[in-house]
């Protein structure tokens, strides 16, 4: 290979590089819970359960709610994770750092649903996302994508950005947790949860 040609090469793959994003690595086997910590007796109650690669909530017969968080706290991220409805009223949501969360399916205060905006404690919803009703698939697979770099959420729904949102009660690092929300039948599967941390 000619060395202008050898040249344009190694600059186009230094671009390449420079604009593929971070690197992406799985916070859930598929196969079992490690990594990640359940309430004491949720996980043998079941309402936890990895299954054929997808991480199974389903509501327990007293309908306790609970969260499910990692082992490991993050700081600056970039998360993506596929999520599909079950059956019931769903009310479940991403938790960032703490109790700020970012909700998934109906909110039981607001009774409609509320994907992607984020749910924060002595606030309910600030802001609500944008264009989720056209996205969202009520029976299929849906992507998510959620940004936190400092007080900054970001989220992104089946490759759309739908909500911006700064929060003042963020913290600067925690774990993640996946919430199941009590007093209601409901069940969502998770799958290909992946994470970036930024630095």
């Amino acid at each position: 290979m000619k060395k202008p040609m050898l040249l344009g090469l190694i600059v186009a793959l230094s671009t390449l590089s420079a604009f593929a994003g971070p690197m992406m690595k799985p916070i859930f086997t598929g196969k079992d819970l490690s990594g990640w910590k359940a309430p004491d007796g949720n996980d043998k109650a079941g309402w936890y359960r990895a299954v054929d690669g997808e991480l199974r909530i389903q509501s327990g017969p007293k309908k306790k709610g609970s969260v499910i968080w990692t082992e490991k706290s993050y700081r600056d991220f970039v998360m993506e994770f596929d999520f599909k409805f079950g059956e019931g009223v769903v009310d479940t949501g991403v938790h960032v750092r703490n109790k700020d969360q970012i909700q998934i399916g109906i909110s039981g205060s607001l009774k409609r649903d509320m994907t992607g905006s984020p749910y924060i404690p002595g606030k309910g919803y600030p802001v609500e996302a944008e264009g989720v009703k056209e996205l969202l698939k009520l029976k299929d697979w849906n992507s998510m994508k959620i940004q936190a770099v400092g007080k900054q959420y970001t989220v992104w729904l089946n490759g759309k950005k739908v909500m911006t949102y700064k929060s003042d009660s963020a913290i600067e690092e925690g774990p993640i947790g996946l919430q199941l929300h009590g007093n209601r039948v409901m069940s969502v599967t998770y799958r290909k949860l992946r994470l970036a941390e930024l630095k």
